[in-house]
């Protein structure tokens, strides 16, 4: 990584004035609301902020789409210049958004395309940045970005590790920058109405939440190939072991290696355990995880099967399986409720005819914007997510999946690759945020991080 740019810590008089104007560029858009049917509120983004995009294969652009209307795109960085020049943006982010690549980015000159998003970080035009990267990228560059003075969006799983997620929160808290985790289910309408009907009681007593995330992707050996000219492969890889080049390691298919992620318990368990988390209201005390790990060599290592039990410590117990219908079910004492990505289904969603819960009577997040539409599904929830985000931006305030939330959903699924990986039960210590009596567990709270690409709160 160059080592030519230069990174100055904001003076408090300084960090006062950014956000002072930053809120003031915001307050055409505050509380503005996107009409029911597009993503541009009745203000125009370019009275918002400049935004920087770290990587735009999918997520990433998926996500700068619904920023556009909030702001100006000013700057893009990303490891691999053919995401620069746009040739191999997926193409889902077009018939998913419905804007295509020139249509998100077509505005950003080439002088402000970067290899190295460090340069979006000195740009004094950028007040936003997005971050789409994979996994092992979020903790240092959040981190870089907030003590540059910038507000952040970042995709979820928030952190490779417990103590990367340590880290991130204090560099929010010392800054007071404003970040919103990417676990857009909290802006679902049907996410939203589960976890508020459960913490209002409408199940009785919460006894047992039931969570199926679905099979990791098992696949190698994999043979290294020279890096394309168009990659940066050193940057890519930042702090984790330097490895031969193996295209199976980039771009979607990073989920199934241990080096970048945590397979399907932090993919798809940074949204389905953050909503049970939500709901259970409380956070883990005993995990006991069991997994298969596969035995050839130079493939994917995430596990082939896994299962992991939790109790919390108001005695709920849930379960997260690889095997079942994709979704959370939530059991209590009165009832059971369903939830996923499709449907809202079990006795008190049918009750609500007779007992409705109108959306003024929510009370889990105090910064609603009600004139914005209820949204399902995932691009129509990640537009009031994102415009949750700006609102919060504008005013000073926490979004509905800030640091501290995304963090401690993040390390439940954290603990179960734990238990996992050394085969047996394990307590935890919530307010410690450390193993009880086991060395062996906390050395798994943080990795070795390569020279050059540490993390530093």
């Amino acid at each position: 990584m160059s080592r030519s740019l230069r990174f100055v810590r904001p003076s408090r008089r300084r960090f006062l004035a950014a956000a002072g104007a930053t809120a003031a560029a915001h307050r055409a858009l505050l509380l503005a609301g996107e009409p029911a049917g597009g993503s541009a509120p009745s203000a125009s983004p370019s009275d918002g902020p400049g935004i920087g995009v770290v990587g735009l294969r999918y997520q990433g652009s998926v996500i700068a789409a619904r920023a556009k209307a909030h702001g100006r795109i000013v700057g893009i960085a990303d490891v691999d210049r053919d995401c620069l020049d746009l040739t191999i943006i997926d193409k889902n982010v077009k018939s998913q958004t419905g804007m295509t690549p020139e249509e998100i980015y077509g505005g950003v000159a080439a002088a402000d395309r970067h290899q190295d998003y460090r340069r979006l970080l000195d740009d004094p035009r950028i007040g936003v940045i997005l971050i789409g990267t994979p996994d092992h990228w979020h903790a240092k560059m959040l981190i870089d970005a907030v003590k540059a003075g910038k507000d952040v969006y970042c995709e979820k799983p928030l952190s490779l590790t417990i103590d990367e997620g340590k880290q991130m929160r204090k560099a929010v808290r010392d800054t007071g920058r404003i970040v919103q985790v990417g676990s857009w289910h909290r802006s679902d309408a049907r996410f939203r109405l589960a976890v508020e009907m459960i913490r209002q009681g409408r199940l009785g007593k919460l006894e047992k939440v039931e969570v199926v995330l679905g099979k990791n992707k098992a696949g190698g050996p994999f043979a290294a190939r020279s890096v394309p000219a168009n990659l940066d492969w050193n940057l890519w890889q930042g702090q984790t072991p330097d490895v031969p080049y193996v295209p199976e390691r980039t771009h979607y298919t990073f989920r199934w290696w241990q080096a970048y992620s945590g397979g399907q318990l932090t993919d798809w368990g940074a949204h389905h355990v953050d909503i049970a988390r939500w709901a259970i209201d409380a956070e883990p005390v005993e995990i006991e995880g069991k997994a298969t790990y596969p035995t050839t060599a130079g493939g994917y290592d995430v596990p082939l099967d896994y299962f992991v039990r939790y109790r919390f410590a108001n005695g709920v117990e849930m379960t997260v399986d690889d095997t079942g219908r994709n979704g959370i079910m939530f059991t209590g004492s009165e009832g059971r409720l369903f939830v996923n990505r499709e449907n809202v289904t079990g006795k008190p969603v049918e009750d609500l005819k007779d007992r409705p819960l109108p959306r003024e009577a929510f009370t889990l997040y105090d910064f609603d914007n009600r004139s914005r539409p209820e949204r399902s599904g995932k691009i129509e929830a990640i537009m009031n997510h994102m415009g949750n985000f700006f609102d919060c931006v504008a005013a000073r305030r926490q979004p509905i999946a800030d640091v501290e939330s995304g963090h401690r959903s993040v390390s439940v699924c954290h603990l179960g690759n734990s238990s996992c990986k050394l085969g047996r039960p394990l307590k935890w210590d919530p307010a410690a945020e450390r193993f009880v009596g086991d060395s062996e567990a906390d050395a798994l709270l943080s990795r070795p991080q390569r020279k050059g690409f540490e993390t530093q709160a």
